[in-house]
């Protein structure tokens, strides 16, 4: 049996992932996806109102919509996670391993996206799409004019806050230190907020609720005394995880671990790489959450996918 090369393999299967497999099949490539889930961190909106053309839709709808497109177009999805990308010998082509199976391709499109740090307290899960989000933006007009809490201390917890305190009837900001890390007008808005109450020294110890989320117990880690809030909503704001272990010895990663990207998508050689340092990577694409795109939302990433795919057309076929 004759071996088989894709053009292009994905890595990732959420909306930067599989837009780029709908602009690969439109350019008539070989295609394969390789994700860990279906949807990444968009299946966890319960609710996604900020997408053109959609007024509203249930996160794990609208990937499974996508993902029954990217079927229809001819392109091959397969669950699994990538353990290795390396050049092959001759610097053509490249093999993207997993446990049990080595594939080849042309080119790469990274877009594994980044995945939300998480509480850590029992019962998180249960909780997930229940009263528990990790997207102000996608989740919190469901919240209006109800009380919510929100975890964390920086720029992302307070803008969370501050979000919620104009749409929620009341806002708890839990706070595990004693200040809070974040630009100070930031603050300065937070503080000024009659609906915003911080809360220093504590963190979540309990998740409170049946079906849904209805409170939390949380404790002063100085005193060690606990007490209950009844929210309807919890806003984890803790900070997000990317992983970029697969490829940091081959392409230029950002200082937060971020692929650094040309605005067509393409990647560049990394900085210890005394003879191409600077230059564009041949080969290499990256789109959504995973690069040092600022600003991460759904169609901001569906926009990335699309991109690489075409710029992976035009790199494999010696266009532009």
């Amino acid at each position: 049996m004759a071996k088989v090369i894709y053009d292009v393999i994905i890595i990732g299967a959420g909306p930067a992932g599989l837009t780029a497999g709908i602009f690969a099949a439109l350019r008539d490539m070989k295609t394969l996806i390789i994700g860990k889930v279906l949807g990444g961190q968009a299946t966890t909106a319960s609710i996604v109102e900020n997408y053109p053309g959609i007024e509203s839709i249930d996160g794990y709808r609208m990937m499974k919509d996508w993902e029954r497109q990217v079927k229809n177009d001819g392109i091959e999805i397969k669950y699994d996670t990538v353990e290795k990308i390396e050049e092959d010998t001759e610097g053509k082509n490249f093999k993207v391993k997993t446990q049990d199976t080595t594939y080849e391709c042309k080119a790469v499109i990274i877009a594994h996206g980044k995945t939300p740090r998480l509480l850590e307290v029992k019962g998180e899960e249960e909780f997930i799409g229940k009263g528990i989000s990790y997207c102000v933006t996608c989740d919190g007009p469901l919240f209006r004019g109800k009380t919510v809490a929100v975890v964390g201390c920086g720029n992302a917890a307070l803008k969370a806050a501050l979000i919620m305190s104009q749409l929620g009837e009341k806002v708890y900001l839990i706070n595990k230190d004693d200040r809070l890390n974040c630009f100070e007008n930031f603050a300065e808005s937070i503080k000024s907020a009659e609906n915003v109450e911080i809360i220093y020294n504590s963190v979540i110890k309990t998740l409170i609720g049946d079906k849904m989320l209805k409170g939390v117990e949380i404790e002063d880690v100085k005193t060690k005394k606990k007490k209950k809030l009844e929210v309807t909503g919890i806003f984890v704001e803790i900070g997000q995880i990317v992983d970029t272990s697969l490829i940091k010895d081959l392409v230029k990663l950002d200082k937060s671990d971020h692929i650094v990207i040309t605005n067509r998508c393409e990647t560049y050689y990394p900085d210890n790489d005394k003879k191409n340092a600077g230059n564009v990577r041949h080969g290499i694409f990256a789109a959504g959450d995973v690069t040092n795109t600022p600003f991460k939302q759904i169609v901001v990433a569906a926009g990335e996918g699309a991109k690489s795919a075409l710029q992976a057309y035009n790199c494999i076929h010696g266009i532009g």
